[in-house]
């Protein structure tokens, strides 16, 4: 906001050339002087007072319509960024998705149900997130962060996990069948009811996990595992489990 103050009047011009050294300055000094002049009548103007006013309001409603329509924006950007996960539902590729997801969970917004199944969202963050009954079964989720997420009774078969941060993930009554888990860090996850039939469980952090409710192993390579609870390995075997070094080692 301009600061205005009332100018006092210029002094004759009489006044003002008998100032003037410089003959040839003569035409500058006049110009200014009729400045001075402009200056001094615009400033008793009240009128341009009160559009600088107005112009000070304007500003301030457009703050508050802005400040007033955020819930609006948020929910069409929420809208915006469903539509982009559905769109490329089934498909493979990550299809914007992983950009969309993000933006959802960072506003608190439930993927409860959400389908990314094939999808590619490796690198993901998605810490502490509802993904209850999603669909991730065959999704690249490799170097992912899902920690302290919803995963319970969600479809992830086939699923990679590589190297994902699943510290205190909810996965009761998950689908983890032929999951590859190799060298992903499940600290704390809760494994009741969880299908491991055939998955690749190698050098995983097992450190804390509820398994005694584990629902299958079958199969499930458990070779390398890393701070396994006592009597899990014994049990683990014993239920068809099995730990062979794979190629890739």
């Amino acid at each position: 906001m301009l600061v205005r103050e009332t100018r006092q009047r210029p002094e004759s011009w009489d006044e003002r050339k008998a100032a003037v050294r410089l003959w040839w300055t003569l035409p500058w000094h006049l110009l200014e002087y009729a400045f001075d002049w402009t200056a001094y009548f615009l400033s008793r103007w009240a009128f341009l007072e009160v559009l600088e006013y107005l112009g000070v309001l304007s500003v301030l409603f457009g703050v508050i319509f802005y400040l007033a329509e955020s819930g609006d924006r948020k929910k069409q950007k929420h809208y915006q960024a469903w539509q982009v996960i559905n769109t490329a539902q089934g498909k493979g590729g990550a299809g914007g998705r992983i950009e969309a997801l993000h933006e959802l969970n960072a506003d608190g917004e439930p993927l409860a149900g959400v389908d990314i199944s094939d999808a590619f969202l490796q690198g993901i963050d998605l810490r502490h997130a509802n993904l209850l009954r999603a669909n991730m079964a065959a999704a690249d989720l490799r170097d992912s962060n899902l920690a302290g997420s919803n995963l319970a009774y969600a479809h992830l078969k086939s699923a990679n996990f590589r190297r994902t941060n699943l510290r205190l993930v909810d996965l009761f009554e998950a689908d983890l069948e032929d999951a590859d888990m190799v060298g992903a860090i499940l600290e704390g996850a809760n494994l009741k009811h969880v299908s491991l039939k055939n998955a690749d469980l190698r050098n995983a952090d097992l450190k804390a996990v509820q398994w005694k409710e584990i629902k299958s192993v079958e199969c499930a390579n458990i070779y390398g595992v890393r701070n396994a609870p006592e009597g899990f390995l014994e049990w683990a075997r014993q239920r068809g489990a099995i730990a062979e070094r794979g190629a890739d080692e």
